[in-house]
């Protein structure tokens, strides 16, 4: 994605698109586009109105059909929008078949993501890692680049042969860079695996903190460990594992590990790229699942998120305390205290002040006699 520079609002106003199909539940529809507004804005767009169209069944051409098609390029020049983002996941054609249609630039979910994903990489693990998972996407997608010759030669004769020459010029560099990505790469993952191998000989306990992003997953490992963490009040602030010791009763300290934020639909171009904070989580003794409590409505669906990921990286057995943090924030206590109860091992706190601190130091005290 190669968004136009931000010079007003208007440049990047962006109009939010679900196409809902009949197997899917309008309730999960209507929360992944409320997170796709929030994502959005996260990479500095500007949402100027979202549409959730129903479709009965998927279009080779667009995903949806003709008429709806229509009736999204209509919304698009009414609201003013210059990109559409879709919260589908569009193929390559299907991609490029949208932005003919309208004039303007399509995104879907993945992108998006990507796009945050590549803001936010820090270490340089983590930063060939998403390079890695950029090129491979857009790769099959290079065709968009170059659809600006058929304007400036105005035919598709006169296109044709400079175009495909430089799609192909294009298409090695990326391999080529891709093979360099993956080179590198392990060269920095052996690096990191002989710094785990140390920690893994220390026989110390390890657990890894996992949850829905921004949950506050960062500020519990700074607060527990009295470490120096980067914390924001964003999506994905950060995407590198953070280490930390944390000490128990006297004579008693475990490790743990700030891992990625779990979303909805997580790219699996993501999944596969981030092997290194995922590692931390398979591989660890126990895992703490932290949950927002200051957003009740919310917290089924984002605990079954990341249930479903855990068990898509083979941590779901894993031994579990389950951790409700901004409780200071939360609406209804009496609601929370409900519904943590029908989660394992669960523990109420407030990550910024402390509060409730103590018993999650003796939980996870027990976990390290586990």
């Amino acid at each position: 994605m190669n968004p136009e520079p931000a010079g007003s609002e208007t440049v990047r106003r962006a109009l939010l698109v679900s196409l809902r199909f009949p197997a899917d539940s309008p309730r999960e529809t209507e929360i992944s586009l409320a997170e796709l507004h929030s994502l959005s804005e996260t990479i500095g767009f500007s949402p100027a109105d979202t549409l959730l169209a129903g479709v009965r069944k998927p279009s080779a051409r667009f995903l949806a059909g003709t008429g709806k098609a229509e009736e999204i390029r209509v919304a698009a020049e009414n609201s003013g929008a210059r990109y559409i983002i879709f919260d589908n996941d569009l193929s390559p054609s299907q991609q490029r078949n949208w932005e003919q249609f309208t004039g303007l630039c399509v995104i879907d979910r993945r992108e998006v993501i990507l796009e945050i994903f590549a803001d936010r990489a820090i270490t340089r693990e983590a930063q060939l890692q998403v390079e890695l998972a950029r090129m491979r996407y857009s790769l099959p997608r290079l065709t968009r680049a170059w659809t600006h010759l058929s304007r400036q030669r105005g035919g598709a004769r006169g296109t044709r042969g400079e175009g495909e020459t430089q799609l192909e010029i294009d298409r090695r560099r990326v391999l080529a860079r891709i093979d360099k990505a993956k080179a590198l790469l392990k060269k920095v993952q052996k690096q990191r695996l002989t710094q785990r191998s140390r920690r893994q000989r220390s026989a110390i306990k390890t657990g890894a903190i996992v949850g829905y992003t921004n949950a506050g997953k960062s500020s519990l490992l700074k607060t527990l460990s009295g470490g120096e963490l980067y914390i924001a009040d964003k999506l994905f602030a950060t995407l590198d594992p953070a280490t930390r010791r944390v000490s128990l009763s006297p004579g008693h300290e475990i490790l743990l590990t700030d891992t990625v934020g779990f979303i909805r639909r997580l790219p699996h171009e993501l999944i596969e790229a981030f092997t290194s904070t995922l590692e931390e989580t398979v591989l660890a003794d126990f895992l703490l699942h932290v949950l927002d409590a200051s957003s009740l409505h919310n917290l089924e669906d984002h605990a079954r998120t990341a249930r479903k990921i855990l068990h898509d990286i083979g941590a779901a057995d894993k031994p579990l305390i389950t951790v409700f943090n901004k409780i200071d924030l939360c609406p209804d206590q009496a609601e929370l205290k409900s519904l943590a109860a029908e989660y394992p091992n669960p523990v109420l706190i407030c990550a910024a002040s402390g509060e409730g601190t103590g018993e999650l130091r003796a939980l996870l005290e027990r976990m390290e006699y586990a």
